[in-house]
């Protein structure tokens, strides 16, 4: 009973603090990047903390909840969606379910480079999405040579950073979805090409910033807060 208290405690406290970074845009800026918020600092440590599951759950309460405070557009609350299935991401890795991860990720990198529209941006605009998947390979190997379901717990340092980044990055990638091979570009926005070849330039440039930042707080607070709840026996 006591670890569920706490868990539905955790869930709600995520849940608060999502809708706070989602409902905020502090600087200019970064509202023509990927997120329009500072979900972004929140979303990587919400799913690691809470699990998969869970942290989609209290993300997506977040950014619902977030959106209506800040209100931008019906559309953006089928994007949004992006962030709680990125922090699903940080939360597989960390529970060592990469496979998963793994074909979420060639799916949607498969399905953006069939879509014919996609050869005439530049491609080197989504290079920290190849970064990401790269990473995600690395993992693959490690895992599989060791034969492990996770790594130890002693890396805390290196694979936070790590899951932080490819869960940002995977929520870019299910946004980039639902823009170019959904051709939400076109049905909703109505952008040329040329538009969103400014679009893809700019991206590559504001969106590693941003990722940069979350993966630096991922790190500072993840290390303690997961000390922490590990001596409740929150984590095994």
């Amino acid at each position: 009973m006591e670890r569920k208290s706490l868990f539905l405690s955790l869930v709600a406290i995520f849940a608060s603090l999502n809708v706070v970074c989602d409902s905020f845009i502090g600087i200019p800026q970064f509202a023509e990047g990927v997120w329009y918020s500072w979900i972004f600092i929140i979303e990587p440590l919400t799913g690691i903390v809470l699990g998969p599951y869970a942290g989609f759950l209290s993300t997506l309460i977040g950014v619902m909840i977030g959106h209506l405070i800040y209100f931008r557009g019906v559309q953006e609350f089928l994007f949004t969606i992006g962030s709680p299935v990125g922090a699903m991401v940080s939360g597989l890795l960390f529970k060592g379910r990469w496979k998963t991860v793994f074909l979420y990720y060639t799916v949607l990198f498969t399905a953006y480079f069939l879509t014919p529209v996609s050869r005439q941006l530049p491609i080197w605009g989504m290079w920290n999405t190849y970064f990401a998947y790269a990473g995600l390979c690395i993992i693959a190997l490690i895992m599989t040579k060791k034969r492990a379901g996770r790594l130890q717990a002693r890396s805390l340092s290196y694979i936070l950073p790590i899951y932080a980044f490819i869960g940002l990055e995977a929520d870019i990638l299910f946004r980039i979805f639902i823009f170019i091979p959904c051709q939400t570009y076109r049905s909703i926005y109505g952008f040329t090409v040329e538009a969103l070849q400014l679009i893809w330039v700019a991206g590559a440039l504001i969106t590693p910033i941003q990722v940069a930042i979350s993966a630096l707080v991922t790190l500072m607070v993840g290390i303690p807060l997961i000390k922490i709840l590990s001596k409740t026996r929150f984590f095994p």
